[in-house]
């Protein structure tokens, strides 16, 4: 027992991942156990408990185990040290996760270890507590796929899926919610702090910063947003107020270690669920994708709902039947806003800190960093709205993906991009095409080009087909530029002129 006890850090994550690569449940592999050996057969609760790290089996029980699946009982013990990962979702259905090791052995990642090691790590990283409880959000997001419809019931409960919604109507729903509105002018504020545009005060008083008068569409969604708190939370005040661009003030304080306490996740779980009641109150679901379908998911139709394009794309990987959507809200030089990647693509800039070495080819970095003529101004051309294909070589496997990225204003003029995408591999092969094959086509093509080329006619074939398919209309737009060879990070650029030599 002891040399099991020194030799079995990860027994438990590697017979999970074998019991679940043959397709057995606990209660399964229990009576194949029985069947075997009787005497020693562990309890479905007993091999739970193995699993995760709670229990040690005897060399007997060990035996067995192996005996099952044909192994040798040393295939569990550290000396062979690979565990292969094991996705628990439904099959077919993606996710952001991305493979790594599990959180075995127990002792290292037991809660107690976890809360004594996040402090530090937040501390190393500059990272603050609202900071990472807004990245646990995203990531439960992620997995989800936007996916919350107690949400989206509450919202067509009250808005009655009325699409467009004007600002009348949403007025009347907080008069009968007893929410009053109150109005202020933009307060002087310290330099590099946002401005406040709304804030909620227990039990129903909204304060609405005046400049959002003349600005309807961002004006409508805080009125959503705190309407939802009134809904969900009974208007307990327990919210964020909402701030205008980047980081408002969360940067850490010199000499005060960051931490998460119980307020950070639940503000930023409140500022969540808010969001999400927001888009579905103004953009409620069926008649939103049977807007979608008509207009073929072209992002100009957010004026025609009253809404702001971000509001639009946002919602729009939540409401669409293909599920493989990305969305990036990037402020210069480079700090992600808000970030969606409900097809796991890799991030090009971290959420939480800024990254130096950005991939310059990325639509989103293309689009905050311009080109500029000689008078240091950028063309037309070069901040117009765009669709673009991409290339990316993520470790072993080389993905297609494709998005469409516009420049925008907020409601104090910052200059900021919108991005939205889609994974195209997973629509390829649900049209009985090769996916591999034909990215290879146009991964060769761009190598032959050194990092861009126009497609070649036969992929350029099956993405017009997956374009009508999915009714994007972006896609086919794209397929008329040459695709883009893009990198996760410019230090693995694959080109053989790097684009960090020209930017």
């Amino acid at each position: 027992m002891t040399g099991l006890l020194r030799q079995g850090h990860f027994l438990g994550p590697k017979l999970r991942g074998i019991r679940k690569r043959n397709g057995l449940t606990l209660d399964e592999l229990s009576a194949r156990c029985v069947q075997l050996d009787a005497r020693n057969a562990p309890s479905v609760s007993y091999l739970s408990m193995i699993e995760t790290g709670k229990r040690v089996p005897s060399a007997d029980m060990l035996e067995l185990l192996a005996r099952v699946f044909g192994k040798d009982h040393r295939w569990f013990l550290d000396e062979n040290p690979q565990i292969n990962s094991v996705e628990d979702g439904a099959a077919g259905r993606a996710t952001a996760q991305a493979p790594g090791l599990p959180l075995e052995p127990a002792f290292l990642f037991s809660r107690e270890m976890l809360q004594n090691a996040l402090p530090e790590l937040l501390t190393q990283t500059g990272t603050t507590g609202p900071q990472f409880a807004r990245l646990l959000i995203r990531v439960w997001q992620e997995t989800r796929q936007n996916d919350f419809p107690d949400i989206e019931r509450a919202a067509e409960s009250v808005g009655r899926r009325e699409m467009p919604i004007p600002l009348a109507r949403l007025m009347e729903i907080a008069k009968s919610l007893g929410v009053a509105i109150c109005w202020f002018d933009e307060e002087r504020r310290k330099p590099g702090r946002a401005p406040l545009r709304a804030r909620f005060e227990a039990p129903g008083t909204v304060f609405i910063n005046n400049m959002l008068r003349r600005l309807e569409e961002r004006l409508k969604y805080d009125l959503a947003y705190f309407i939802g708190h009134k809904i969900l939370h009974n208007g307990d005040g327990v919210i964020p107020p909402r701030f205008t661009a980047g980081r408002n003030d969360e940067e850490p304080v010199a000499g005060v270690g960051p931490a998460v306490d119980s307020r950070d996740v639940l503000l930023a779980w409140r500022d969540f669920e808010c969001g999400v009641f927001a888009g579905a109150l103004l953009c409620p679901r069926i008649p939103f994708r049977q807007f979608l379908a008509r207009e073929a998911h072209q992002i100009s139709g957010h004026t025609a709902l009253g809404v702001t394009a971000a509001a639009f794309m946002r919602r729009m990987t939540a409401v669409s039947p293909y599920r493989h959507w990305h969305y990036f809200d990037g402020y210069p030089p480079g700090f992600m806003q808000t970030v969606y990647r409900g097809n796991g693509i890799p991030l090009p800039w971290g959420n939480m800190s800024l990254v130096p070495d950005p991939c310059p080819r990325w639509a989103v970095f293309r689009l905050l960093n311009p080109v500029t003529d000689a008078h240091g101004a950028p063309s037309r051309s070069a901040l117009a709205p765009s669709s673009q294909i991409s290339i990316m070589r993520d470790g072993s496997q080389t993905k297609l993906y494709c998005c469409h990225s516009l420049v925008a204003k907020d409601s104090t003029a910052t200059t900021h991009v919108l991005s939205v995408g889609v994974d195209m591999a997973p629509a390829l092969t649900a049209q009985g095409f090769n996916a591999d094959e034909t990215i290879g086509q146009i991964a060769a093509a761009c190598h032959r080009g050194r990092g861009d080329a126009m497609i070649p006619p036969p992929a350029r074939q099956q993405l017009r087909t997956v374009s009508h398919v999915l009714n994007i209309a972006w896609i086919a737009e794209a397929l008329v530029r040459p695709a883009c060879v893009i990198c996760p990070r410019s230090k693995s650029c694959p080109r053989e002129k790097p684009c960090a030599s020209h930017r």
